[in-house]
Parts: C-alpha cells; sequence; structure tokens
C-alpha cells in the first residue's frame, strides 16, 4: 500500500478573480456573484474575488496573504472581455508588486474571457444567448452587441469577431456599439438598423456586470427604439464554465506540488 501522502488529493491551487472594479456597488456584487459560481462548479477549490480600483481587496493584497498563508501557487483570471490595457499593464503590475514584496508564490495568470488567440468560446456566445432569450423570448431582427469600448484596436477588433459570430449563429444582423472610447453608441447602432429596416432589434449586453456604462447602454438603446437590452453576464453557469476553461488552459501541464 502506498503512503497515505502520496495517495492523497493534492491541494487545490486558489483561483483569484479580477475585475476591473466600479463605484456602482453592483458590480462588486456581481464579481462575488461569480466568485461563489465558479466555487460552486468546483467544490474544494479557493475562488478569491479582488479588484484593480474602486473596491478592496486588489490583486496583491490577496496575492500577498495567499503566500502568508503557506500558499506556494495561484491562479489569476482577469475577469475583461477584451485584452487591452487592464490586461497588458495593470494586471502584470499587480502580480509583480506581490513578488516584489517577498510573496513566495507563483502565479499563473490566465487569458482573458473574450476570444482567445481569434476564437470565440462557444460559453461565452451561450451566455450572450442566454441574456438576450431572457430579455426578449418574442424574438428579434437584428442585433446590436454593446461593449464597454477601448482605444486598442486590436481589442476592438476582438469585439467584432464577438458580434460576427454571434450574428452567424443567430442568422441577423449584428452591429458593435461601444459605451465609451469608440464611436458608434449604441443609440447610433439601434438607429442605423432601424433605419435600414430592422422592426424588432435587441441589444445584447457585453458586459460582465451592471454599472453605469450598462444604464447608459439601456438609456440611449431605449430612447433609439430598440426592443430589449439584456442584462449583463455576471455569474451565468455559461461564465463560470468559461472561467474554468481559462484556468486549466494556464494549468496544463503544471506538475502536482
Amino acid at each position: 500500500m502506498r503512503p497515505a501522502h502520496l495517495t492523497a488529493e493534492p491541494a487545490a491551487v486558489p483561483v483569484v478573480l479580477v475585475a476591473h472594479g466600479s463605484r456602482d456597488p453592483r458590480a462588486a456584487e456581481s464579481t462575488r456573484a461569480l466568485a461563489r459560481a465558479v466555487a460552486a462548479a468546483r467544490p474544494g477549490t479557493p475562488v478569491l474575488p479582488s479588484w484593480l480600483d474602486h473596491t478592496a481587496p486588489g490583486p496583491t493584497a490577496v496575492l500577498r496573504d495567499l503566500a502568508a498563508a503557506g500558499q506556494r501557487r495561484a491562479v489569476l483570471v482577469p475577469l475583461l472581455l477584451t485584452a487591452a490595457y487592464h490586461r497588458k499593464v495593470d494586471i502584470p503590475a499587480a502580480v509583480a508588486a506581490a513578488r516584489e514584496a517577498g510573496a513566495p508564490i507563483d502565479v499563473r495568470v490566465t487569458g482573458v474571457l473574450g476570444p482567445a488567440d481569434g476564437v470565440v468560446d462557444a460559453d461565452l456566445l451561450a451566455g450572450l444567448r442566454r441574456r438576450l432569450a431572457e430579455a426578449y423570448p418574442g424574438g428579434y431582427d437584428a442585433l446590436v452587441l454593446a461593449a464597454a469600448g477601448t482605444r486598442d484596436a486590436r481589442a476592438r477588433g476582438s469585439v467584432g469577431r464577438v458580434a460576427a459570430a454571434l450574428a452567424a449563429e443567430l442568422g441577423l444582423r449584428c452591429r458593435v456599439s461601444y459605451a465609451s472610447a469608440a464611436p458608434p453608441t449604441a443609440e447610433v447602432a439601434v438607429a442605423k438598423l432601424r433605419a435600414a429596416g430592422a422592426r424588432r432589434v435587441a441589444v445584447a449586453a457585453y458586459f460582465l456586470a451592471p454599472g453605469l456604462f450598462h444604464d447608459g447602454v439601456a438609456a440611449g438603446a431605449g430612447e433609439a427604439g430598440a426592443v430589449a437590452v439584456a442584462d449583463p453576464l455576471t455569474d451565468l453557469p455559461e461564465l463560470a464554465d468559461l472561467v474554468l476553461r481559462r484556468v486549466d488552459a494556464a494549468t496544463a501541464g503544471w506538475v502536482p506540488l
């Protein structure tokens, strides 16, 4: 018989979710709800929320606390839909700050939840479709994919890939809109589709949490005649599964301690 220490299951590696952060308390609660959903989908795995701004704790503090508790590894998941500034700069800086503080912990950072290597994840599309069906079960003949917005052209291109994939799955026209940093707004995108003959334009919310941007999209799209604006993805089971898929991809080949 093998010794017990060789037959026991290895301790689960903690998962740290990193959200952008918002002054709107609904956003932080959505992140906490997603952390609970991910933990429920993978029992025994510690899942800890963190935020880059506005809400504590930040990812650096969470990593330091894990190291102080004796954890030797962690997986950090950016709760972002595009690989723009926050993924390229803020998150690596947070990990570096933890290491500079002497935290003896090996950290792997996953890809964002948006398209990875140009591929739009099926769970992401399924979550968007679910929210649309909840918002307007009667059906629609055109769609706007409303995103937060970014000045990063490659990141905007990834939003366009999601819109194209959603249009292909649903068999209808889909325009992209942005709540900030780039045109067009949701109001303009809805108006253009209606001017082109669409009678029932719905808006898919390419957001992870509610807040100022989603509120603005809902108001503008409604004024332009949209029949419905979907809710953000928040803690959908499809999103929890996507998070775990990113975790598994980042930790593939990690030798158990």
